[in-house]
């Protein structure tokens, strides 16, 4: 334990070098709607070279599908509200979106009971436990069960209508797809990897089920939020996804509105407070983004207005967040301004 321990610390020392110094010059905060095609093409570009050699972290394993996962995929895509596409790196390359889901489920539940049934059902402020964690649902007794967390995304998927388990489903897979602008498929050997393993979910989904915050069939609505982390997406598919949370709900590919502006920034703000696992602060702190991972190696982030950025890259560190994800987003964002958080000073005169 004290030698991983101290490895654990040589990583962090290691990455956190890496990116000061590929920061050491940033350009200045910008307008990305200002900025040339040219000039967020090479941020991109430059952010794929840099990072495509990092070989820390490894594929989640506790899924066995997952551990079979090329480890060398990497993409990266960015899409501005005005449906702009950057990419850079493999775009063809699909894994199983996983946690990521979590967000446009909550988001498809928003729509369809408005944004009270989070902090007034399974509650929206972190858990303080690791996502898949049953001593907090006893501790609270199934409250406090965020959205971002496993006992909270089993029971949102829970809420979601539909007179049958297909209806359910189907409702599920089209919100997706039209938040990806493309009709997305499951990855059938992953869903059957993770419904041969998931019998720690199973409990989670019936201790929720017996502390009433689940009211239909338990092992429907696990199977289900099983099911809907197995959807397969590419980088892009991520982005434009993470694009349409930037603009409102509206998709900026397809033109199609997705989701009511209104009920966005309670998706971002769940997103930005739980969205890392146990590292969401440090993403934070360091950021400013909302953002979503998930095992599948998968990352996607928001600057409101901006632009939504997304990448692939399985390897995972001890939090369960993509590696070369985090620190591909981290820098094209610092590059492009993109922290909601960081405004010029206005000089009083």
């Amino acid at each position: 334990m004290i030698q991983q321990n101290f490895i654990a610390s040589i990583w962090r020392a290691a990455t956190a070098l890496l990116l000061a110094v590929a920061l050491a010059s940033p350009l200045q905060a910008a307008d990305v709607a200002s900025m040339s095609d040219r000039e967020i093409q090479s941020v991109l570009d430059e952010a794929l070279e840099m990072f495509a050699g990092v070989d820390q972290g490894a594929n989640a394993d506790y899924i066995p599908a997952l551990a079979e996962v090329d480890s060398d995929i990497f993409g990266i895509a960015l899409v501005t509200p005005n449906g702009r596409v950057f990419s850079a790196g493999d775009m063809e390359s699909e894994v199983s979106i996983q946690s990521i889901s979590k967000v446009f489920t909550m988001a498809l539940v928003m729509e369809e009971e408005g944004v009270d049934f989070a902090p007034e059902g399974v509650g929206v402020d972190a858990t303080g436990q690791v996502f898949n964690s049953i001593v907090a649902i006893e501790q609270y007794k199934g409250s406090e069960m965020n959205p971002m967390v496993n006992a909270g995304a089993i029971a949102t998927t829970s809420r979601v209508s539909g007179d049958s388990r297909d209806d359910i489903w189907n409702r599920i897979l089209d919100f997706h797809s039209r938040f990806a602008g493309r009709e997305l498929e499951v990855n059938e050997p992953v869903y059957e990897s993770e419904a041969a393993t998931n019998q720690r979910n199973q409990a989670i989904g019936r201790l929720m089920y017996a502390y009433g915050h689940i009211e239909s069939d338990p092992d429907q609505a696990t199977d289900i939020y099983t099911e809907q982390c197995s959807i397969n997406v590419n980088s892009r598919d991520l982005a434009v996804m993470a694009g349409t949370l930037a603009n409102g709900g509206l998709n900026p590919v397809s033109g199609q509105t997705v989701m009511s502006a209104e009920n966005v920034p309670e998706v971002l703000a769940i997103m930005a407070t739980a969205g890392l696992y146990d590292d969401a602060g440090k993403w934070l702190y360091r950021t400013g983004l909302p953002a979503k991972s998930g095992v599948g190696g998968g990352i996607v982030a928001v600057s409101p207005g901006q632009f939504g950025i997304a990448a692939i890259a399985p390897p995972l560190d001890e939090a369960g967040n993509s590696v070369k994800s985090q620190l591909a987003i981290e820098y094209i964002s610092k590059k492009l301004g993109g922290n909601p958080y960081e405004v010029e000073p206005v000089e009083v005169e």
